[in-house]
């Protein structure tokens, strides 16, 4: 199936690794023009080559630290620079930090703006290229708005959904979307470091269909929503967890 996205222009967030790296790849398979961003050059540079090496197009490599202001002013110039036009940010650049009940209000600070605020500011500044032209893709990587506990974390992401969804609304008519999806247990560098063999083992109990997603997983349907076919989907939070979930958003 053609998606039509051939020499679209998009930029990745987090894409050194994990959801994001599976994000990058799925794009450019369908021929969309990359601009990889992460703050290990060396290792997107790696994944550059393998892109090459596979027969598709050399992204754009851009290492920044996108919770800084600067370095995100400095995500829009070369993207736009390489890229032309930004028609797909897909907003992966995400983690966990200590943001607990007891947790400092730097710690809380931290979690917020690596979760939420810096995917909100970027957004910002690509946002008037999109709507000038009629048609953009925004598409946030989050999680769950089940927190079992209390966390900086899952509140950024409950953030994010209210934030996308407001977006969502006023955006439409301009012919942008804005999605986000929540992933369940996806098979990715995060997880192999915090999660032993044992672990995972016994979190595969609760999903149904039986084993963790892997990044392609999370990068398919992020290629689908950013195509012309999925052009209708927009204001979702879609769960792709292989039935992990037991209630909806």
């Amino acid at each position: 199936m053609d998606l039509q996205l051939k020499d679209r222009g998009a930029v990745v967030t987090g894409a050194s690794a994990g959801i994001g790296r599976g994000i990058a790849a799925c794009l450019a398979r369908e021929g969309v023009r990359l601009a990889i961003v992460a703050r290990r050059e060396s290792v997107l540079n790696e994944f550059a080559d393998e892109l090459v090496a596979e027969g598709l197009a050399r992204p754009a490599v851009i290492a920044a630290d996108v919770t800084d202001d600067a370095e995100q002013e400095t995500v829009l110039a070369q993207a736009e620079a390489a890229l032309g036009q930004v028609d797909i940010l897909a907003n992966s650049a995400g983690g966990r930090r200590p943001s607990g009940l007891t947790a400092s209000d730097e710690e809380w600070e931290v979690a917020m703006t690596l979760n939420f605020t810096a995917q909100r500011k970027l957004t910002k500044r690509f946002l008037p290229g999109m709507r000038s032209r009629g048609w953009g893709r925004i598409v946030y990587i989050t999680g769950k708005s089940e927190p079992p506990r209390v966390s900086g974390e899952f509140c950024a992401k409950a953030a994010m959904h209210a934030w996308a969804k407001g977006l969502s609304r006023e955006v439409g008519p301009d012919g942008v979307t804005v999605n986000s999806l929540a992933p369940g247990r996806i098979l990715s560098e995060q997880m192999l470091r915090n999660y032993t063999d044992a672990d995972r083992a016994e979190h595969v109990k609760d999903i149904p269909l039986g084993r963790y997603g892997e990044p392609g997983d999370i990068g398919r349907l992020v290629t689908f929503l950013a195509s012309p076919a999925g052009g209708y989907i927009t204001g979702t939070v879609i769960p792709v967890d292989g039935g992990l979930r037991r209630y909806q958003f």
